[in-house]
């Protein structure tokens, strides 16, 4: 039977506070303040709080065991309605632009009720309701009208306990995938050493100095209302991790809007990288850079990303990797400019940025044997994906609404 989630739990607003009240670090008589950019890929992640004093917060917005967190406001639409599940009593509040989802543990289990934020049910049904010109906002009717299959709470348990297993399985391989990137990083450390500090003292020269072409990317003359459904690829930094170009939630405009535009065409190789973000997270938009392997002039950036061209010769892998390590990041925090919530990388910063240069052979070399543990790593990645395709076909099979033939037949 479906059930409105308005008699299965109780919303709770998030905490309003002042700048001028909040602090990065964690002093006597503050707590944190957990914010969106804390749910990631449906999961808390403990960094990058805010800190504010405890008399700011009301008891019942101190977050619980079994809370559902979730991003109800942002000027972004692929923020909105993210979600995920707290997994013990926190002495911890949350922002205004989230809310809570505290269930009614006695008709809802917990770990069923945190699955339902994962359905493609879910996400499309925010996607369509995320509103407002400026920014998209999630009404507290919006979530008391959703719907969810509610079958009785032994079988609820059993159908969390199996996607509980899948969901372990793909967590598995995405801890895979991210071995042969720390492998990566360690042959790197160890043939060239910190490309910050430099401490071999290779010969070093400024980004400008390797490139042919820095440039910021552009926003089409009408925003996202000039978007199509097939056309030109259009990267946003949503699209932009570590080394990845990701294709979900990816924009296209028409050939006449690319045209118009051709300061930011693509050619086969360049490196991209976001301008914007927020700097204290392990997962910050800002400064993530990776390589574009489609063809010349098939795709476009929009104004939160850099398109940076190298000279012939310059061995692309080599300065991609440099850009994407864990001592480069902690560079880019050093020279980017803005606030608490935002930073920003101006073009001088990324025109200058120092980048080592050992002899070619030794640059060669490690590109070769990336390449080899990039092989390792896209079987890896087949996997994964595997595992995300069961995961996916076990979560539809166990929310399909009622009165679908085959609802929940897995599960019985």
């Amino acid at each position: 039977m479906n059930y409105a989630l308005s008699k299965l739990m109780k919303q709770i607003r998030g905490v309003s506070y002042s700048k001028s009240d909040a602090s990065l670090k964690h002093l006597e008589g503050l707590v944190p303040i957990l914010r969106a950019g804390n749910i990631q890929n449906s999961r808390i992640t403990y960094n990058d709080f805010v800190y504010i004093p405890k008399e700011g917060i009301k008891n019942v917005q101190l977050l619980k065991q079994g809370d559902i967190l979730i991003a109800a406001s942002s000027g972004s639409k692929s923020i909105v309605g993210k979600a995920a599940m707290i997994l013990q009593d926190m002495n911890a509040g949350f922002g205004a632009f989230c809310k809570v989802l505290r269930p009614n543990k006695e008709i809802v289990n917990e770990n069923y009720f945190k699955f339902y934020f994962e359905t493609p049910h879910y996400k499309n049904t925010i996607s369509q309701l995320a509103e407002g010109a400026n920014i998209n906002n999630l009404k507290t009717e919006h979530f008391d009208n959703l719907e969810i299959y509610l079958p009785p709470l032994p079988q609820q348990q059993k159908i969390a306990n199996i996607l509980d297993a899948a969901d372990a399985l793909r967590q598995n391989n995405k801890a895979l995938v991210a071995k042969y990137d720390e492998l990566t990083q360690a042959l790197f450390l160890n043939m060239f050493g910190d490309p910050v500090s430099n401490p071999k003292g290779w010969n070093v020269k400024k980004l400008k100095e390797i490139s042919t072409k820095i440039h910021s990317g552009n926003t089409p003359k009408g925003g996202s209302e000039v978007y199509v459904e097939e056309g030109i690829t259009f990267f946003r930094s949503q699209n932009v991790w570590k080394n990845r170009l990701v294709y979900e939630d990816i924009a296209f405009i028409d050939q006449p809007t690319h045209d118009k535009m051709m300061k930011s065409s693509l050619n086969h190789r360049d490196i991209l990288m976001t301008k914007t973000g927020r700097i204290n997270t392990e997962n910050s938009s800002l400064g993530r850079a990776a390589m574009y392997l489609g063809e010349d002039d098939k795709a476009n950036v929009n104004g939160h990303v850099y398109l940076i061209r190298l000279k012939k010769g310059i061995i692309n892998e080599f300065v991609l990797h440099i850009l994407t390590t864990k001592e480069y990041r902690g560079h880019i925090r050093s020279v980017c400019v803005g606030g608490i919530d935002k930073r920003q990388l101006n073009k001088d910063h990324i025109e200058n940025f120092p980048i080592i240069n050992p002899p070619i052979e030794l640059q060669n070399q490690f590109a070769e044997r990336v390449a080899l543990i990039e092989e390792q790593k896209t079987i890896a990645q087949k996997g994964l994906e595997k595992s995300e395709t069961l995961f996916n076909s076990l979560l539809q099979k166990a929310f399909l609404p009622a009165g679908r033939q085959g609802k929940g037949e897995l599960f019985k």
